[in-house]
């Protein structure tokens, strides 16, 4: 008979964990730290603890093989400059009189092309400070501004949260990215309206403010238009082919299974030869790949943690209490997704925590693996900007603000993640 740990053990090595992150620890050894006690307070002896662990560890490596091919692409759009130059564009575009709509629209689809939403937000910020001086809007409204539409882009983006929802629930990632469309475009949308009633609230754009950005590269040296497209649009319509052979039942777009493993990198090599940057390819693919280990390590403690909750009967006590409480077990996932992507104030590692403990259990009231996905990955966005994460001091720096200026935006930041949440639940969900 299998091993079955009991479901408070499983609690117990899942609060550990967060405890630990929330303290300062490193969150890889956090969550191998607290899979361990889970597994040891459930009743398993010491080589049993470490095949749970093993197995946790080969659970996730398909998503490890997707987050590492999702590094070449963001290696690309970020090194080569192709991310400032669709920036830069969006924003002169649209002009000054439609700015706040300009730079949320641009955070988001540079989070949307799969650049993460702090490095999204590093790139827009300089063009948003100079814009929010020349037309008097204050950081506040700013932060919401690129905030809010890095949210919305970073739930439509081939990122690491993306793949992990995907890889969660046993769905493409094209599929996910599709479905959550309609709650980034609300988003969006609710980000432009707060930000555009905190125009005059906060502190304003100072000229010191302007000194030293972080954007380093001259407009001059970044790609063409053209050119920056090249990598994203690939991508998409490569990512896009297959959901849409079976939409239209062409046989030919669904012969060949393009997975998000292969068609990354041959957007991003075929992206940067249209940049005339080939012989930077071996560059950015480091400078990609050193920004996906610590997710890729997370993963792995992640992986561990899931494993110690899926061999309890945590899912299964879940269920019947859910149950019990006559509460509707649709909230299941929307919830999971808020609640450990707010304990690590980190949208991938809560996706990845939230799939791998929950799935299951959200299965097991009958809802499809797609709208447990998107409620779950939505859901992961509402406060995934809490102070104790990187997110929430790189955006800080980003804007010249003080901790006590950033933290005025967290309630509005919350609010756009809430009505891609409520959104999504009700998409997929309630009707």
């Amino acid at each position: 008979m299998s091993l079955v740990l009991t479901w408070w053990a499983a609690l117990i090595g899942l609060a550990v964990a967060i405890i630990l992150i929330l303290k300062h620890l490193n969150p890889v050894y956090a969550l191998l730290l607290g899979a361990v006690i889970g597994c040891l307070l459930g009743g398993a002896n010491l080589t049993q603890t470490i095949d749970i662990l093993i197995q946790g560890g080969q659970s996730v490596m398909g998503t490890v093989l997707r987050v590492l091919a999702t590094g070449m692409l963001a290696g690309v759009m970020m090194e080569s400059g192709a991310a400032d130059t669709l920036a830069r564009a969006i924003v002169t575009k649209m002009g000054d009189r439609l700015a706040i709509l300009a730079l949320a629209l641009a955070t988001m689809v540079i989070t949307a092309v799969g650049v993460f939403i702090p490095v999204a937000v590093l790139i827009v910020a300089p063009i948003a400070l100079e814009v929010g001086q020349r037309m008097h809007i204050s950081k506040l409204a700013l932060l919401v501004a690129l905030s809010g539409g890095g949210k919305a882009g970073n739930i439509i983006s081939p990122n690491p949260n993306t793949i992990a929802a995907a890889k969660g629930f046993n769905v493409e990632l094209s599929q996910v990215m599709i479905a959550d469309f309609i709650p980034a475009v609300v988003a969006l949308i609710v980000t432009v309206i707060l930000a555009t009633l905190l125009k005059r609230r906060g502190s304003a754009v100072l000229e010191r403010d302007l000194e030293s950005l972080t954007s380093k590269a001259h407009p001059t040296a970044l790609p063409s238009l053209g050119t920056a497209l090249v990598t994203p649009v690939l991508a998409i319509v490569l990512l896009l082919l297959n959901p849409i052979g079976s939409i239209l039942h062409i046989d030919v777009l669904t012969k060949f299974s393009l997975d998000a493993m292969y068609v990354l990198p041959i957007a991003a090599i075929v992206g940067a030869l249209a940049m005339r940057q080939g012989s930077k390819l071996m560059s950015y693919a480091q400078a990609g790949m050193n920004r996906m280990t610590d997710v890729v390590l997370i993963l792995i403690g992640a992986g561990a943690i899931g494993a110690v909750i899926t061999t309890s009967d945590l899912p299964t006590q879940l269920i019947h209490l859910i149950k019990a409480s006559g509460v509707s077990g649709v909230f299941l996932a929307p919830i999971a997704g808020i609640l450990m992507a707010g304990a690590t104030a980190s949208t991938s590692t809560g996706v990845i925590l939230a799939t791998g403990s929950f799935s299951k259990a959200v299965l097991g009231f009958g809802i499809s693996p797609l709208a447990g996905a998107a409620m779950m990955h939505t859901g992961a966005i509402v406060c995934d900007h809490l102070p104790h994460g990187n997110y929430f001091h790189v955006t800080a720096n980003a804007m010249r603000m003080t901790i006590s200026e950033r933290s005025k935006g967290i309630l509005y930041e919350s609010l756009v993640g809430g009505a891609a949440v409520i959104t999504a639940t009700l998409i997929y969900g309630i009707f």
